[in-house]
This record gives structure tokens, sequence and C-alpha cells, in this order.
């Protein structure tokens, strides 16, 4: 596969992708289009079953969405779900027969978060795995499921705190209110994945599709759930608050390498002229 932000390999029936979008893994246009791409060419191979994300940057999984170009990502959504919604693209990959395992290494804040929480399964480097939604710094709301996700996975409660607070979580914490399935050390991380991808993968199809839909009945939010979100952060994207906050945060090194590897601190001082 030729794609710009995503290096593939294939073992047997497993495909590995990592996530290389330098400078930190921005969900834009580019990482988009190219998951698109990836999902459609591993659904149409029936000779695939598993689907692990990793990253090429250990410092970033996903950082979130480009916010300097968010109707351009919608647009490529549409190219697979013919809505330009990237939470429900993201519920797509959810309900696809393929499953899909996170190795989570680095920061995976906001969208990128709502990326791993829309895949079956998540693990991650007890040493360097931060977890956030910092939507709320900006006047924003997680728009593409996290609230949804969020919400069956860790209760009302953990919930709210961790979107109401905005703020980093490590991954020791995320294990305990349900973000992820594990933490593991990052030495025994990559091995653990790729045992649990290919003993998947190994299992009939057919059955393995089924249980994926029967839990989906349970515990995935129905699509208009998703849509209503992903209107709302619109709604305040709009906002001029919003639009100041995030002008302010750009100007102080939003979306740069460097300035978000202490997010949760310059969210904090957003209300300063």
């Amino acid at each position: 596969m030729n794609l710009e932000t995503l290096t593939v390999r294939q073992e047997d029936s497993v495909v590995f992708a990592d996530i290389s979008a330098p400078p930190m893994n921005l969900l834009g246009t580019e990482l988009v289009r190219d998951l698109v791409s990836l999902i459609q060419r591993a659904e149409a191979d029936t000779a695939l079953q598993v689907l692990v994300f990793a990253s090429a940057d250990s410092d970033y999984f996903i950082s979130h969405v480009d916010v300097t170009r968010i109707s351009e990502y919608r647009e490529q959504a549409m190219r697979l779900i013919a809505e330009p919604s990237l939470g429900l693209l993201f519920r797509y990959l959810s309900e696809s027969r393929l499953v899909t395992i996170a190795q989570i290494e680095g920061r995976v804040r906001g969208a990128g978060s709502e990326f791993i929480l829309a895949c079956d399964m998540c693990f991650a480097a007890q040493e360097s795995a931060i977890f956030s939604q910092p939507e709320l710094g900006f006047g924003l709301i997680p728009g593409a499921g996290g609230i949804q996700h969020l919400t069956r996975l860790m209760g009302r409660a953990r919930a709210l705190e961790v979107m109401l607070s905005a703020d980093d979580y490590n991954a020791e914490l995320a294990e305990r209110y349900g973000w992820i399935n594990r933490a593991l050390p990052r030495a025994s991380l990559g091995e653990f994945v790729r045992t649990l991808a290919h003993r998947i993968s190994g299992f009939p199809a057919a059955g393995r599709a089924a249980l994926k839909a029967r839990v989906n009945a349970i515990a995935l939010a129905q699509a208009d759930d998703f849509r209503r979100d992903s209107d709302v952060f619109l709604e305040r994207a709009r906002d001029p608050e919003t639009q100041r906050r995030t002008g302010l945060a750009l100007s102080r090194g939003f979306q740069t390498h460097a300035g978000e590897l202490a997010l949760p601190t310059l969210t904090a001082n957003l209300s300063e002229s």
C-alpha cells in the first residue's frame, strides 16, 4: 500500500500499520485519507483478519485533530461513509469485520483518544502512554465518539472527571478507569500485541464477526448519537470564545511537537488575554 502517513506491513492475516505524520501525528487530511484507504483495502481482502495500529513517534500516537483543517479532513471521511463525520468514520471501524487493536506509546488526545476507543482493543506502554480529552479547555466537546465510549466504559462520574478536567491521564490510571485494556511494560508491549493478533486471526472469521456484532449491539452507541456529538462540536467550534482560545493556543505552541508535551498547562492558561 502506497500511503503517505502510514507504514504498513503484513504478517499472514495480520496487518500492522505504523502512524507516521510528522511533526506530531496530527489527525489531519492526509492521515484521515490514508486511514480510509487502509480500511477499504483491508476489508476488501478476505485473507486479512486483524489490523494493528501503532506509532512511529514515541511521543505521540495521535495527538488530536488539526484544528486548522476541520472541513478538509471531514470531507475525506465521505469516501467511506458518505457523511462528513469523523465520529461516524470511527464508528464504521468499530463495526468492521476486521478486529482492530491499538498499540499505544506516547500521547493520545482528543480525536486520537476517540480513534483508539473505536478500536476493538487498546494496549499501552506503562512508561510513556498518556491519554486526554482536552476539548473543554477550548470550549469544545469531544465530537467523534469520546462521550459515547467513555461514559459506557467508565461510568458517568469517571467519564465526567476525564472530560471536565481536560487533563492528562497516565496508562496505569487509564487502565484502572477502563479507558484501555491493559498497561504493559514498553519492552513487552509489541510482542504481546503481535501474539494476541495472530491468535485472534487464527479463529473462524464468521464466528469472530458474529461475536463482534453481538457485543456492538450491547455496547456501541447508535449512529444518531455520534451525529449529535459531531454537530455540537461544530457548533462550539464557531463560538467566539472557542475561536479566541484556539487562536491564543496556536500562538503559544499548540499543534507543535514541543509545545504540546505539556498541553494541560497550556489549556489551563487560555483564560488570559
